[in-house]
Parts: C-alpha cells; sequence; structure tokens
C-alpha cells in the first residue's frame, strides 16, 4: 500500500468496528487455518480489533495498517490474513501489488476475503475506475467470486481453494492444501482421552469400525499412541478384531473408499498430488482400499468425467436421497452424506470454486447443464412450510456465482413435503410425512400451481378452513 496522502479515497474509513472477530477470522478458526500453535499477521488490520481478539485466545498475532498501524513491523507469519483490504484499492495494480506483499510474508496460507458483488444495493456512490465512490469518499470494488479466486492464483502462483463466497485460501505447499482438503472430505475420529491401554484399544476398535482399518500410530494422538506403542502389531490387530462388529468394519471401508474417490476427485484441480504428499491416513486408505494409488487415480478420473455425462447423473439422482424434479435434485444437508458419490463430488466441485455459503440447509444439483446451489430456509424443523431466505449458486460451466435474497420480499416460496428432502430413517421424517398425509387429505395440494408461494398457501389454508398448529393440521375454529 502506499501511504495515506497518496490515495485517492479516504480508505481508512472503510475500517469498521466489530462486536466479535470478523467473519473471514471465525471461518479460519473453524478450519483450523488459524491455531494457536501457528503465528498469524494481520495485513491491512485496521483498528486492530481482530488482532487483540486473537491475542485474548492466546494466538501469536501481529498486525499492521497504512492508517492505523503504520510503525508497526510487517514480518512473515504462518498465516497472513488480508481481509476486506483489496476492495477499497482504487489502482488494479496496486491491489495486485498488497497482494503479492501479503503473499511474501506467508509462510504457510494466505487467507484472502473481499466484498461481492452481490452486495452491490448496499454501496451507493459516484463511479470510480472499477468501483464505486462513496458519500463517505470511501471507495469500493466489488468481486465476483470467480475473479477473486482467479486474481489470488495469478498473483500467487498457486492453485487456491474457496471455503466460503468471498474468502479464498492459498497455501504455500500442495501438502498444506491437500491436508486442507481431507479435512474437508474424509471422515474424521474423535478420539477420547484414553488413561490406559484398555480404553486405548477401546478408541482403536471405534476407529476401525469407523474407517474400516487399524490407525497408524501417527493418526492417533500422543496419548494413545504411547500406549498402544507397548503392543506388538499382531496383537493390536487381534484384540481389534475381537472387540469390532465385522458389519460395521464393512461399512467403514466402504465409506472410506467413498471418500478416498471423492478425496482425490477434488484434489486433481490442483494438479494429480505425488502419492507421498497426501496426507498419512489417506495414503493407509489407499493402501487398504485399492490395489495401487494408479488405481484410485483411475477411479476417481473416471468419476470425474460421470459428472459430465447427463443420463448417468439423471441415473445417479433417480437413486439418492431427495428430491428429484423435472431439472434438478434437492437434498437436505443432513442428507448430503448418503448421495452417491458422484453427486457428493459435484457439489465438492461446485464448493472449491465459489465457496459454500454458511447457513446454507437445502443443496440442490442441476441434471441439465451443471449448477450447484446452496439455499437457506430458516427454521427447516420448526416451521412445517420454511420460507425461502437466499440462494447462492454457481455455474459449473463458467465458474460464475450468483446471489439472491428472498428475505424482504412479501410473496417468498415455502416448502411442502418435507420428508422428501431427508432420508427416510432421518429423526423427523416420520413427522413431516404425517403433516403431508393430513394436508393432501384435506385437499391442500389439489392446486399445487399457487401453494408455491406464501399468500397462495395462505389462501388455500383458509378457503379449506385449516390452520398449522406446529406439525399438526386442524381446523381453524379450534
Amino acid at each position: 500500500m502506499t501511504s495515506d496522502t497518496d490515495w485517492e479515497s479516504a480508505r481508512h474509513r472503510t475500517a469498521i468496528s466489530r462486536s466479535t472477530l470478523s467473519m473471514p477470522m471465525r471461518t479460519a478458526l473453524r478450519d483450523q487455518i488459524l491455531a494457536p500453535t501457528k503465528s498469524v499477521f494481520d495485513y491491512g488490520c485496521g483498528r486492530g480489533e481482530d488482532v487483540r481478539r486473537l491475542n485474548h485466545l492466546g494466538f501469536d498475532v501481529q498486525g499492521w495498517d497504512p492508517y492505523y498501524a503504520p510503525d508497526s513491523s510487517r514480518t512473515p507469519a504462518d498465516t497472513v490474513m488480508l481481509t476486506y483490504v483489496l476492495n477499497v484499492i482504487e489502482d488494479v495494480s496496486e491491489r495486485k501489488q498488497t497482494l503479492l506483499s501479503a503473499w511474501e510474508l506467508t509462510r504457510d496460507v494466505l487467507v484472502v476475503s473481499c466484498r461481492l458483488t452481490w452486495e452491490q444495493l448496499q454501496v451507493t456512490g459516484s463511479s470510480h475506475n472499477d468501483g464505486v465512490v462513496t458519500s463517505r469518499d470511501t471507495f469500493q470494488h466489488l468481486f465476483t467470486t470467480n475473479e477473486l479466486r482467479q486474481l489470488v492464483d495469478t498473483v500467487t502462483g498457486v492453485r487456491s481453494v474457496s471455503p466460503s463466497p468471498g474468502i479464498v485460501y492459498a497455501f504455500r505447499t500442495d501438502q498444506q492444501r491437500l491436508e486442507y482438503l481431507a479435512r474437508e472430505t474424509i471422515s474424521h475420529h474423535e478420539w477420547a482421552e484414553s488413561s490406559d491401554l484398555t480404553a486405548a484399544v477401546k478408541d482403536v476398535v471405534d476407529f476401525a469400525e469407523q474407517r474400516g482399518r487399524i490407525p497408524l500410530l501417527e493418526e492417533m494422538p500422543p496419548n494413545v499412541a504411547a500406549l498402544i506403542a507397548t503392543l506388538p502389531k499382531t496383537e493390536l490387530t487381534r484384540l481389534t478384531r475381537k472387540g469390532a462388529n465385522p458389519a460395521k468394519i464393512e461399512a467403514g471401508n466402504k465409506r472410506s473408499t467413498l471418500d478416498t474417490l471423492l478425496y482425490l476427485g477434488i484434489s486433481i484441480f490442483g494438479g494429480r498430488p505425488r502419492f507421498a504428499d497426501l496426507p498419512i491416513g489417506v495414503q493407509a486408505d489407499i493402501r487398504h482400499s485399492f490395489r495401487s494409488y494408479r488405481e484410485a487415480c483411475a477411479r476417481a478420473d473416471r468419476l470425474l468425467l460421470k459428472i459430465r455425462d447427463d443420463s448417468y447423473i439423471r441415473g445417479a439422482m433417480t437413486n439418492s436421497v431427495g428430491k428429484m424434479t423435472a431439472t434438478a435434485l434437492y437434498v437436505h444437508q443432513r442428507a448430503v452424506p448418503k448421495m452417491p458419490v458422484v453427486l457428493r463430488l459435484y457439489e465438492h466441485c461446485g464448493s472449491v470454486a465459489a465457496g459454500r455459503p454458511e447457513g446454507w440447509n437445502i443443496l440442490k444439483l442441476d441434471h441439465r447443464g451443471r449448477r450447484v446451489s446452496w439455499s437457506s430456509y430458516p427454521d427447516f424443523d420448526k416451521d412445517p412450510h420454511p420460507k425461502l431466505a437466499w440462494t447462492f449458486g454457481v455455474d459449473m460451466a463458467t465458474l460464475e456465482s450468483k446471489h439472491q435474497s428472498f428475505a424482504e420480499r412479501e410473496n417468498r416460496p415455502i416448502l411442502h413435503r418435507k420428508e422428501e428432502f431427508v432420508a427416510s430413517d432421518d429423526k423427523n421424517a416420520s413427522k413431516y410425512r404425517r403433516l403431508t398425509s393430513a394436508e393432501v387429505k384435506a385437499g391442500l395440494y389439489e392446486n399445487p400451481t399457487i401453494i408455491g408461494l406464501e399468500r397462495g398457501w395462505a389462501a388455500e389454508l383458509e378457503r379449506l378452513g385449516v390452520t398449522l398448529k406446529g406439525h399438526r393440521l386442524i381446523s381453524a375454529k379450534m
């Protein structure tokens, strides 16, 4: 960044006060990008509120800002945060130089966040360069998700990953990127606090039932590994086979095989990784479930090709959990892990490209064309007919994304037949089915073209003299 006197706008005025950590910081914490064992540098830290909060949490964190903290040192760190900085820079070449300066300080991962074009109604003013100068003399350039990712990729020279719309992670090494992708796709075992050998063996049995194999010592927490290391490998195998449920072992092996194919399918977008660069746990899964790494990669490649096959995708959707329509499959978030692996890969490809938004609960996968959409229906479980708050989708051909908000509309789309979106064994499926049965019996679905919006649905309830009390249909006279 240049000095304040060289700016074309009052950039410092965009540094807002917050009552909590910024959203990019919270996302990085969630994804284990930020950790107390890693140093953090906030490049363009504004008023320094994120720095103070991370410091309070015990992080080794420093920050620099050209206006609020110009005398602070710009020092290398494991994780560098560039939070809503690029938006306020008027000159394209300066944006790139700022991004490059932050990257040069990065040892492990650079986290870049920017405001997106869907916020354009919140930014008004006069056009200037490729953005807007507001009445407060602040400048804002709003990015598309594709534009942001391409900018980071070009400047850093690595293939970035988007965890959420408007945020990208650029990793220094393939190993770091692959570790992150593994956390996103491979089933994670929660290890217990084992204090003796019996408890440690029980934990190993639980791992084996989940993953279909005995864990390596390197995959265990130090306290468990120290206890297990006292056993010969043959004895650990014997104890695990004795204590484990064979059916669970088989199911765990199938789950690990599918997770591995999903992982290899996603990881190829940064170039096919070397086997030695894969996380230790993924290497172990491949050795256990496949004849070779080459075979595992070949199967993953075939899955990627099948995403382009309309008939194959429609067939997978027909045999999947969720609601199938003439154009797409709709699945509740809880049921997504039960989709066929090719559909899970389809969704993950969209999330890597544009980021998976926070707060979604309904996934939509188009089978006419390739588009992934995530939607939010607040209070899905409590509201018998939840209203659509927003939807965010990415076109897999162009990688362009679009966000639509419905929260302020008076006549919002609503959902019916909620049991169709969840798995048959979902905790609430029977309750949803009973409500749908009662509504069908009452004649509420006789005019399907008008009940998809709030007003039409309210009119039908009134016409038939019924109302809803929770997930019960009762007479309006009661």
